[in-house]
């Protein structure tokens, strides 16, 4: 398992999401994981959820980060 914050939120998503992060210079991959990992933390909801399956809060988190970068 990879502890590289880019590449675990790469991993968390979507592989369309995944493909597009990806093309982005990686100052703006290291903010989107960042915002990732703030979701994580602060996210009660998360919290929960991540003790039931650990890849599905990730990959919410990371839905909820690109979700907010489009509005």
């Amino acid at each position: 398992m990879t502890t590289d914050t880019v590449e675990r939120f790469l991993a968390a998503l979507d592989p369309e999401h995944r493909e597009a992060v990806g093309a982005r210079p990686r100052e703006e991959q290291e903010d989107l994981a960042a915002a990732w990992e703030q979701e994580l933390e602060t996210d009660d909801e998360l919290d929960t959820l991540d003790e039931l399956s650990p890849p599905a809060a990730e990959a919410e988190a990371a839905r909820r980060v690109m979700d907010r970068g489009n509005e």
